[in-house]
């Protein structure tokens, strides 16, 4: 299981290079932490490491830094997520929403820093070797942005028409096929083989968080509940009802267990699976995630 003091100090060391000192704009440089600190799951950059780790990994501060870079492209899409234009949502992480605690003009500029500070993170690991840092900026560019990164995934909101599967693949699985992708690129491994192992849990994470939305209190998940229903979007528990929202969940979390390719470490990396798996189907849906 990867180490999660790891990860958070390189995302609370990227943090401190990027707030500066006294010069630096105080209520941007406050904003920076207020929106990655302290963390939810760190899902992605867990799935990352784990990934690096089941490789045979060779050059952990090449995997740290990835997994920082990948948390703050997730915590950017979360401060532009909540803004008024897209869900206004007060609340993020049980405490106010960033553009709630400062203002939007700050909230945009937390976001796009955000952004910014992620691939200098890469970049600043280039020299542990340069040809996988490369790949992994082309990678994470690649998830983030257009036309089938999680910008691509907020830019469906605004179509007439939305095509489903482009939808959630973009919206909520670009990232996690980002985290296997360079969890073994940073290990020296090719990409490819773990693309259908990111896209099974993207997947099986938008189920969840459908069933989050529809099964639990806001007190409980940290934000706004009925966001689906209030923006007229597909949700899954709306589409196959509660039970077959488990079902289905199920069925993606086996799917992905078998998809995990041969490596060193694919017993672990399995097991790590499962333990997500089973944090994934909130208590009150009655049933649990059986992989």
């Amino acid at each position: 299981m990867p180490d999660a003091h790891r990860i958070e100090a390189a995302i609370s060391e990227a943090l401190a290079r990027a707030r500066g000192g006294a010069t630096a704009p105080g209520q941007l440089s406050a904003a920076l932490s207020y929106a990655c600190l302290p963390g939810g799951a760190r899902i992605r950059p867990t799935i990352l490491s784990a990934v690096a780790e089941a490789c045979g990994e060779d050059r952990p501060p090449l995997t740290d830094a990835a997994a920082a870079a990948l948390e703050f492209i997730h915590c950017a899409s979360l401060v532009h997520d909540d803004l008024p234009c897209f869900d206004d949502a007060a609340t993020r992480r049980g405490k106010p929403s960033v553009h709630c605690a400062f203002s939007q003009p700050v909230a945009v500029l937390t976001g796009d820093s955000l952004i910014v500070i992620a691939f200098e993170t890469l970049a600043r690991a280039a020299p542990q070797d340069p040809t996988r840092a490369v790949a992994l900026i082309e990678i994470l560019a690649r998830q983030t942005g257009m036309p089938g990164g999680i910008c691509a995934g907020q830019g469906w909101e605004s179509e007439e028409r939305i095509d489903l599967s482009a939808y959630h693949r973009a919206k909520t699985g670009a990232l996690f096929v980002a985290a296997t992708q360079m969890g073994a690129v940073a290990a020296g491994q090719d990409p490819e083989p773990w693309t259908e192992l990111g896209a099974r849990i993207g997947e099986a994470f938008q189920v969840a968080d459908d069933l989050r939305d529809a099964c639990e209190s806001e007190a409980e998940t940290g934000k706004p509940i009925g966001q689906d229903a209030a923006h007229g979007r597909p949700n899954a528990v709306a589409r196959l009802g509660r039970e077959g929202a488990i079902a289905r969940l199920n069925d993606i979390l086996s799917g992905a267990i078998s998809s995990i390719p041969s490596c060193p470490g694919e017993g672990a990396l399995a097991h790590m699976v499962r333990m997500q798996a089973a944090r994934l189907v909130p208590t009150q849906a009655g049933t649990a995630a059986r992989v």
